[in-house]
């Protein structure tokens, strides 16, 4: 399905406009990209409302979302990996959302742990989006920093436990996906941008 649907999509593209051949693989790798993240999150949210975690997956992707828009982070290098990873992350951490009570030091201790690490290591590019702009990495860092600042501030401030979760697990999951140790793991390459051959401004 995944590959008629694609392979329609680029007909039509090649017939409308003159695009050469890194232009034609660069868009399909967008249109693959797109086609996974939206059946993915179809089947996560419909698995989420049986299991009756549809709230606290919101919360965790919309916090996630947030540190992820800037931070980046690792990709699977397989479609069938990308899939496992994403239904046992988004799956079981709204559970432990909903399930856990965490002790409010422990939260302050990781989450300020957790922006000590974002300093540190975001934003973490991959192979096919390496970040090669060093005054827009060095951008990247800051908002994401901030962000995470703000959300920290805000789990403190709040009596909503299950905001305060989703925040947390948020913050520890943005962590891993930036962390080269997780690369490592993974077998991916990290700072992608120093091996990018091409010089470009800063």
């Amino acid at each position: 399905m995944k590959d008629l649907i694609i392979d329609k999509a680029m007909n039509s593209i090649k017939r409308k406009n003159n695009f050469d051949e890194t232009k034609l693989a660069e868009i399909k790798y967008g249109l693959s990209t797109l086609y996974i993240n939206i059946t993915k999150t179809i089947v996560i949210i419909t698995l989420s409302i049986i299991l009756n975690l549809i709230k606290e997956l919101l919360l965790i992707l919309l916090f996630y979302g947030l540190l992820r828009l800037f931070g980046f982070g690792l990709h699977a290098k397989k479609t069938w990996q990308c899939w496992i990873g994403s239904l046992l992350t988004f799956l079981l951490l709204p559970y432990l959302v909903k399930l856990l009570i965490i002790n409010f030091y422990v939260r302050l201790i990781i989450s300020i742990l957790s922006i000590v690490l974002i300093i540190i290591y975001a934003p973490a590019d991959t192979e096919k989006r390496p970040l090669i702009r060093k005054k827009r990495r060095i951008l990247y860092k800051i908002l994401c920093t901030l962000i995470a600042i703000g959300l920290t501030i805000y789990s403190i401030l709040t009596k909503n436990v299950l905001i305060q979760n989703s925040i947390f697990f948020s913050l520890i999951l943005e962590c891993f996906m930036i962390n080269p140790l997780s690369y490592k793991i993974f077998k991916l390459k990290y700072a992608n941008y120093k091996n990018y051959k091409k010089p470009l401004p800063a």
